[in-house]
């Protein structure tokens, strides 16, 4: 049979004749296969089908999966892959909405009928080895969006829904000697699309393995392995019920420990004395090994299964791990990379070796099952999961939220028909990921809002389980209360957490996500930690998220770059809303990921000038498992360096003395505190740092300038020219500035460094943040005074004196077009060795729309491409992102030093520099510097270039070098991308005077 569209719309129709689901255990003839990993038992059917692309059911190609049909004309397609990324129809990024919102009118379970692209693969394939006598042979579909029909040999096998988790068959009666055929049909939306409204890219197809899987006439069918560790820890007993197909008998052995005996009721268990305890930093593994004999005695199988002796509870109000509270240091993850979520185990355990990297000890797979390899790994790696049943129906939601529908028509809400569906997704996740012990959390879901349905979903889990249940919607829905176990919330204001938990005790509290580090963000986080390890009831949160979601193309110019929302021709889609990563779509890591390390590192260090504290935040790790190297610097240069062996117990603190000395003479010291790995591990090399700290003493000072000739001051009808032994300095009436600064002592008069006039700086191109609260139209004038400054003829002709130390003072005051008026006045003090000291200010009223920044720009040479300063790094960072920055002497191309978001935006700069040189490769160029330091950023182009570019590839070619130093620029925020203004001590005052200084010399 074939299923009919008025069935596959049927929101009970949620599969038929699919296998029921089980333990992802593998299988192996014997001891030694096991041990290689290799199972005679298993055969891929991954690699290349035969395809054909329907745009909607009406147009498959009826009988193709009889074994006479001829398919050698068809396309062909590689298993497993999106079609969307194979040529076939297209990819879309949508966010909250429907992918079908708005071209056909649909409610609930209905399917679109007009463009509902179907996917017809075939191939053919020969057993590996013929099934022996009583073996049977299935055919396992680990993910089909969104629903799948399956035929062998011509012969209908069933059918199945649920994208994210296995759908697996009995073919055995299909099968025949020889050659066989194999034909499935994927439909892009079935009634369960409704279920799957995700914030992802849209794609169809088989997207992971194929396998045939061999079960031999005993089999273990499903393997249930819990844990229960004693109060005190210093035992455990370890417990395996087995679901044995077939007459036989099986026994356990537990490595190291012993064999499982009878406990009863068809349980083997074995006693654990002092247990290897798992946790995130000691993710300590036995290996179980299960053996099934048939009545005759003959092993018919042996099954190697993980065990992680931890214990994971609500335990006096708190989420604790073998008795220690947890704080969550999490990261949302998407299943995705640049072949969309077509994930290979070895592109799965890079992500968690970089997410070990920088201290990240726990993953929410938002927002559907993983590949099961993914819990495989996170048990050995050691994270703590969230492991979320494939839920959401955020657009359905918003019909509530925004279109004033009343709570009846919440979805799934209290909807009968779609409970079976809701528990068969429930049971698909549980049953088969419920014996690793990375899994803490049950989630029922995201943004579906609330009702009876998801109430049965977390009775379910609990009846079937002793893990916590976990469903954010209870905050908007608080109707079924108990349909968590855990209070979570989304994107919660820092300073909004406490008051929160005083209106509702009794819960520990998390955030399933924040931070929603959407470009350049990731701002104002620190406080989210500082609250966690102050307030026990809140136990840390899951950043969004891990990577950018984002695909390559190619421009009409033969140019790659990383495509979002709307780049496919595909409508309606929500831009570039998909870049929200930590790490970019190739999951190297942005420059956000500093700060990660920092906050989330386990061991916190507070550095003074005769000794430096540790206070160890690890569940399991005394600080002596880590090498500490303690180094004293001055301007980069290393003074002196030591090793401390330290001791600090997991939850204490212990302060050391400092191996060095912080000298007393005038000048600005580093004393930096690093904890390193001893030894290498299976995610970072020996020497590997997981934890520092910096402390600054002294002050940095700019260099006296030297004696030179007196200054020659020529006041021409145009121009003001200020001349000294190595230098020209020309202010220009015409332009109202500084419009040329030439160094050297070239008989020319040396090189020209400035590619034009020097003018204040106001603006910057908006990040994702502040497009997200409005900020470019609430803060526009500020773009019009810095793009269009007002030269009046006062501002022209400026105020040029000759002070008693020899250096000429010039000042250029311009009105700005704002409302209310102001003046921003540029003053100008250049000594006889050629350093032009500058002053900005500018008077402020709270009338006036706050401040992007607060700087001046200055166009520079092109060849001067490299950038070397003292401040902080050595990656990009803002006021309220500066945490992970170190201070430091760091530098970058200029090229390079623009980061690369999705959509072009304000980036690259640092804060805290006293110095920055900007130069070619001759080492000569512009030197800037600020006592007390600036923020400052060398990049190929101006704030309008980067505004105007929607993709760094449209970014024009670059015609000089631009520098901003500036006082301040608002900080990045943090909270989330579409309504959460920068904290307030991260923006530029209001009101009173704005005062900065900086100076800049050629070198």
């Amino acid at each position: 049979m074939r299923p009919e569209l008025d069935r596959v719309a049927d929101p009970g129709y949620v599969s038929e004749n699919r296998l029921p689901a089980h333990s992802d255990h593998r299988w192996f003839r014997d001891a030694a296969e096991a041990a290689s990993g290799r199972s005679v038992f298993e055969q891929s059917l991954g690699g290349t089908w035969r395809f054909h692309y329907a745009p909607n059911p009406a147009e498959v190609v009826p009988g193709f999966e009889d074994p006479g049909f001829d398919v050698s004309g068809w396309d062909e397609i590689p298993v497993p892959a999106h079609i969307q990324l194979e040529g076939y129809d297209r990819a879309q990024y949508t966010n909250v909405q429907y992918p079908w919102d708005g071209w056909e009118q649909l409610e609930p379970g209905q399917v679109p009928t007009g463009f509902n692209p179907v996917a017809s693969y075939r191939r053919d394939f020969a057993l590996e080895a013929a099934p022996a006598e009583g073996e049977t042979v299935s055919v396992v579909f680990e993910g089909a969006e969104s629903a799948v029909s399956v035929w062998v040999n011509g012969r209908w096998i069933g059918y199945a829904t649920d994208s994210f988790t296995p759908s697996e068959f009995d073919i055995t009666e299909a099968l025949v000697p020889g050659v066989n055929v194999i034909a499935a049909q994927v439909i892009k939306w079935s009634s369960g699309s409704w279920l799957e409204d995700q914030d992802m890219f849209r794609f169809s197809g088989l997207f992971r393995d194929v396998v045939l899987r061999r079960r031999p006439a005993v089999h273990a069918e499903d393997l249930r392995v819990t844990t229960t560790l004693a109060d005190d820890l210093a035992s455990a007993e370890v417990r395996l019920e087995v679901a044995l197909q077939g007459e036989g008998t099986v026994s356990a052995r537990l490595e190291g420990v012993g064999e499982l005996h009878d406990a009863g009721d068809g349980v083997l268990a074995v006693r654990v004395e002092s247990p290897r305890l798992w946790s995130p930093e000691s993710p300590a593994l036995y290996e179980l090994l299960v053996e099934v004999r048939d009545a005759a005695g003959t092993v018919t199988e042996v099954v190697p299964q993980a065990v992680g002796i931890r214990r994971f509870a609500i335990e006096d109000g708190l989420l604790r791990l073998n008795g220690r509270r947890v704080v969550f240091h999490g990261v949302n993850r998407h299943e995705f990379g640049l072949q969309g979520r077509v994930m290979t185990r070895e592109q799965t355990e890079a992500d968690l070796q970089v997410l070990k990297r920088i201290n990240v000890n726990a993953i929410r797979t938002s927002h559907y099952p993983n590949n099961s390899f993914f819990y495989e790994l996170a048990d050995r790696y050691g994270f703590l999961v969230i492991d979320e049943m494939n839920l959401e129906t955020h657009g359905m939601w918003d019909r509530l939220r925004y279109l004033g529908a009343g709570v009846e028509e919440a979805f799934p809400g209290d909807r009968p028909e779609w409970k079976p569906a809701l528990l068969d997704r429930a049971a698909n996740v549980l049953e088969r990921d419920k014996n690793h012990p990375s899994v803490v959390i049950w989630s029922c879901g995201n943004e579906s809002y609330g009702g009876t349905g998801i109430r049965d979903v977390a009775d379910w889990f609990r009846a079937n389980d002793s893990r916590p249940v976990h469903y954010e919607g209870v905050d908007w829905d608080p109707r079924h209360p108990d349909t968590t176990d855990v209070l979570s919330r989304m994107y919660t204001p820092v300073r909004d957490i406490e008051p929160y938990l005083a209106a509702h005790p009794g819960k520990p509290f998390i955030l399933c996500e924040y931070a929603h580090a959407m470009g350049n963000s990731f701002g104002g986080v620190q406080g989210y930690l500082e609250l966690a390890y102050r307030e026990p009831r809140f136990q840390g949160g899951f950043i969004w998220d891990f990577s950018d979601q984002a695909l390559p193309l190619v421009d009409p110019h033969g140019r790659e770059f990383l495509g979002y929302g709307g780049d496919f021709g595909e409508a309606p889609h929500d831009g570039d809303f998909c870049g929200n990563g930590i790490f970019f779509a190739d999951h190297s890591p942005s420059p956000k990921v500093q700060e990660v390390a920092k906050l989330y590192q386990g061991l916190q260090v507070t550095v003074g000038r005769t000794a430096f504290t540790v206070e160890n935040r690890l569940l399991a790790t005394a600080s002596s498992a880590y090498a500490c190297v303690v180094t004293l610097a001055r301007e980069g240069e290393v003074l002196a360096s030591a090793t401390v062996e330290t001791d600090a117990a997991p939850g204490g603190s212990a302060e050391y003395p400092l191996p060095v000395t912080v000298p007393a003479e005038p000048g600005e010291y580093v004393v930096h505190v690093s904890f390193r790995l001893r030894e290498g591990t299976a995610w970072a090399d020996a020497g590997h740092e997981v934890a520092w700290g910096q402390g600054v003493f002294g002050a940095w000072a700019p260099p006296a300038s030297v004696g030179a000739a007196p200054l020659r001051l020529v006041h021409g009808i145009h121009n003001t020219g200020v001349h000294g032994e190595r230098f020209h300095a020309l202010f220009s009436r015409l332009h109202g500035g500084l419009g040329s600064y030439r160094f050297g002592d070239a008989a020319d008069g040396g090189r020209e460094l400035l590619t034009g006039v020097v003018r204040p700086n106001f603006w910057h191109a908006p990040t994702s943040n502040e497009r997200g609260w409005g900020g470019p139209a609430e803060d526009g004038a500020w773009l019009i005074a810095s793009r269009y400054l007002r030269v009046s003829p006062d501002s022209r002709d400026p105020e040029v004196t000759q002070l008693d130390d020899g250096s000429v003072r010039v000042v250029y005051r311009y009105p700005l077009p704002v409302q209310p008026a102001t003046v921003c006045e540029l003053a100008y003090r250049v000594d006889a060795a050629g350093r032009v000291e500058v002053t900005q200010t500018m008077e402020l009223s709270d009338a006036l729309p706050e401040l992007p920044e607060f700087g001046v720009l200055l166009g520079t040479r092109p060849e001067l491409d490299r950038w070397r300063w003292y401040g902080d790094g050595p990656e990009e960072c803002y006021v309220d992102r500066r945490e992970g920055a170190r201070l430091g002497v760091h530098e970058v191309p200029v090229a390079e030093a623009l980061t690369p978001y999705l959509n072009p935006q304000e980036a690259g700069s640092r804060t805290g520099v006293r110095w920055a040189e900007v130069t070619d490769a001759r080492g000569t160029g512009l030197r800037l510097d600020a006592e007390g330091g600036m923020e400052f950023s060398a990049l190929p182009w101006t704030p309008d270039e980067i505004e105007a570019a929607r993709h760094p590839n449209e970014l024009p070619p670059s015609v000089r070098t631009v520098l901003r130093p500036a006082l301040m620029r608002r900080g990045v925020g943090g909270d989330d991308s579409w309504g959460a203004r920068t904290l307030p001590e991260y923006r530029l005052p209001r009101t009173g005077t704005l005062r900065f200084r900086f100076g800049f010399t050629g070198v």
